[in-house]
């Protein structure tokens, strides 16, 4: 299979996973998910483990050659309605061989049912978990799309409270902005993602607030002073790309350090594809990343 055919079929695999109407049950989007996933083999030598952590169920992934001094925590993608930690168990395997680390994935609580800042509070109780019984120069905060979003919130979170910090973070193509308002929110060359979707996957998480005003839910429009070293990796082409690059603009105005990586012409969250070229491309930077950040 070439790199093209490679990158079709990963679309191909998300729309067959979309309802075709917008406004299907949330069910269908859910079961579509995690039908998708499965057709993504489980590789025989992770071990995986069902933990809770304070009430919040996950799931721990190890790949061979994780070492135990070290600790990655990732949030799943699914705009807050979808997605699960039991889908993203290979993708944790991948992240763990990458970063050479144990992979905590929260199932947080998802909207309707749990709306906002229900998310927000169990990413919370898992940090506060690790970060109290894990040093957190070896720990890392990630997460990708809706996941990513929750990082960075979890991020300012746990600064505004006084916790102690990460050695780094992680955001796979982040949904840092609820109010879809970025440049690229309808771009032309996104199969799959609009500012519509954008928009109103927000308002099932967080009703009628303003995303503006509410940075735990939408953290583009937070305070990004004080965070640790975060890498942005996001598609050139993609509606979410500029919720990267304003972000990665806002934090850099901070003073902080961030460093973002566009790939071109890739779907949304592309790494969860292990057949792609570009995701070995994306899971070498997050190991370097990874490694360098673990090594301060």
């Amino acid at each position: 299979m070439t790199e093209a055919e490679a990158r079709a079929w990963a679309i191909a695999m998300f729309r067959e996973a979309t309802p075709e109407a917008v406004d299907a049950p949330i069910e269908e989007y859910r079961q579509g998910f995690e039908d998708m996933a499965d057709k993504i083999p489980l590789p025989a030598d992770l071990v995986i483990e069902q933990i809770e952590i304070e009430g919040v169920p996950c799931y721990k992934v190890i790949a061979p050659g994780a070492r135990a001094d070290r600790l990655v925590v990732h949030f799943h993608s699914g705009g807050y309605v979808m997605g699960s930690a039991r889908a993203y168990r290979e993708f944790g395997g991948r992240l763990s061989a990458a970063t050479k680390a144990p992979v905590i994935l929260p199932d947080y609580r998802l909207a309707p049912e749990h709306p906002y800042p229900a998310p927000v509070e169990d990413g919370l109780k898992v940090y506060q978990w690790c970060v109290s019984n894990h040093p957190p120069e070896k720990f890392l905060l990630s997460g990708d799309s809706a996941g990513g979003g929750l990082c960075i919130a979890t991020l300012m979170n746990a600064r505004d409270r006084g916790l102690p910090l990460p050695c780094g973070a992680l955001g796979i193509a982040p949904l840092t902005d609820l109010a879809g308002e970025g440049n690229s929110a309808n771009i032309d060359t996104d199969p799959l993602i609009q500012q519509d979707l954008i928009v109103g996957m927000g308002k099932v998480y967080i009703g009628d607030l303003d995303p503006k005003k509410e940075p735990l839910a939408s953290p583009l429009w937070g305070s990004h002073h004080g965070l640790p070293p975060i890498m942005l990796i996001a598609s050139s082409t993609e509606a979410l790309r500029d919720d990267s690059v304003r972000l990665a603009v806002s934090i850099g105005e901070a003073k902080g350090k961030v460093r973002l990586s566009l790939h071109d012409d890739l779907v949304h969250i592309w790494t969860f594809f292990p057949f792609l070229e570009a995701t070995r491309e994306a899971m070498d930077e997050i190991a370097n990343f990874a490694e360098a950040r673990f090594a301060n």
